[in-house]
């Protein structure tokens, strides 16, 4: 699991793109901080860090961490010892994240989730065809990890399957969509739409076809599984949007 993990935290810091800003920073850390891939009291990068693996200007870092400061998402310590740090606490996620949620468009939603759908299955198709029983071990353990909240186990699962289907491109659209989706797709705060959900039995038999070479099985499987949360994310969206 600790791969995946670095993995979804590399995209937490890769370069912006050229005509991305503060808002962008922003949207990038926000993610990551309400996600849990920034834990609470973590301390963040230096300015100057930020700017480098952002690929931005400190000016650009410096108004993005205003802006966080300003959602009570990161505090500034001075003085020795002193930087960013995160602060996570469970309401204020909450609150970000269903006011993400009401900013995106029924269409816009259901279109980004198909085709995130179509990039899960396909990992999933040739995770089944490419697995050994290693690979098995590494999914199953991920999915076994009950400790740590169910969303987090979530995407760390699918990373996994990705890492596992071989295919550099494949495992890069999954982490891209992990960070810009799966924040929304896999929140605690559809445990409120959906009190009984959970994911391990659906995972289960994901790996069972996975293991036993059944790509379209696999398929299929995963599909549904992203289809069915798909469905919990509308109704939420429904009842914070429509009147």
């Amino acid at each position: 699991m600790g791969t995946s993990r670095a993995s979804a935290r590399s995209v937490v810091f890769a370069p912006l793109d050229p005509h991305s800003r503060a808002e962008t920073v922003v949207r990038r850390l926000t993610d990551a901080i309400t996600f849990g891939l920034l834990t609470d009291a973590e301390q963040l990068p230096s300015e100057t860090d930020l700017a480098a693996q952002f690929g931005v200007s400190r000016v650009t870092v410096r108004e993005a961490l205003v802006a966080l400061r300003q959602q009570n998402l990161v505090e500034t310590r001075r003085g020795r010892g002193g930087g960013s740090f995160v602060r996570a606490p469970a309401a204020a996620a909450d609150r970000s994240l269903r006011s993400r949620l009401s900013e995106l468009s029924l269409p816009n939603l259901r279109d980004t989730a198909d085709h995130y759908a179509a990039v899960a299955g396909a990992a999933a198709r040739l995770a089944a065809q490419r697995a050994d029983a290693d690979d098995i071990l590494r999914i199953e353990e991920v999915d076994a990890d009950v400790a740590g909240p169910p969303h987090r186990m979530e995407r760390a699962y699918h990373l996994e399957v990705a890492a596992v289907a071989q295919s550099a491109r494949l495992a890069r659209e999954e982490i891209r969509f992990a960070t810009e989706l799966g924040t929304l797709l896999w929140s605690p705060i559809l445990q409120s739409v959906d009190g009984a959900y959970d994911p391990h039995a659906e995972h289960r038999a994901i790996t069972a076809a996975i293991a036993a070479g059944d790509g379209d099985l696999a398929r299929g499987l995963t599909e549904k599984h992203i289809e069915t949360a798909v469905e919990r994310l509308v109704t939420l969206h429904l009842t914070l949007v429509e009147p």
